[in-house]
């Protein structure tokens, strides 16, 4: 059985579940997911370019990772989850805010279409990415990822601009969730 996701409405509403590959052809049915936002001490994010093997948008730089709750995991630990298994990191999540979103990929023809959950948190260390999900990673300075995604800079993913925008203040000084 593949991997499966789940399916929701525009208010996040569990609609039921579906596999990951199917739900990323064709119509793209909205299903919930999660990019993970890491910070130094410093401001700085960690981005990560996504490996040239990965089935859409491949070598694009993203966020530190993202993912796809399984049925019946919350948000949350499915975003620490991914986190040790991309990028080979611990560290401790919380919610800054989420948004919908909707992208084709122009090479594979895969569609997004997520109501995407923004989990943030804090780390100062280095990396240990497995190379099947990432080709790279780098950190950077917020205003200098503004600039570049604001120059219209097509080496980015899709979800990027509109999961900073739905954070309350980018950064390593969002507040906990109340």
């Amino acid at each position: 059985m593949s991997e499966q996701v789940v399916l929701v409405d525009e208010s996040d509403a569990e609609l039921g579940t579906a596999g990951k590959a199917e739900v990323h052809r064709g119509r793209g049915e909205l299903h919930r997911a999660v990019s993970v936002f890491l910070f130094d001490g410093d401001g700085r994010l960690l981005l990560q370019r996504r490996a040239a093997t990965k089935y859409h948008f491949a070598g694009l730089w993203a966020n530190t990772c993202c993912s796809h709750p399984r049925p019946g995991e919350g948000v949350v630990a499915a975003g620490e989850r991914r986190l040790r298994e991309e990028m080979g990191i611990s560290a401790r999540l919380r919610h800054a805010g989420s948004f919908v979103y909707r992208a084709v990929d122009p090479r594979s023809g895969l569609v997004e279409h997520e109501f995407d959950y923004v989990l943030v948190g804090s780390f100062s260390g280095t990396p240990l990415p497995d190379p099947a999900e990432t080709d790279d990673w780098a950190w950077i300075e917020m205003p200098e990822l503004k600039r570049r995604l604001a120059s219209g800079d097509g080496g980015y993913v899709p979800w990027l601009s509109p999961a900073l925008a739905a954070m309350p203040a980018p950064g390593p000084d969002v507040p906990e969730e109340t």
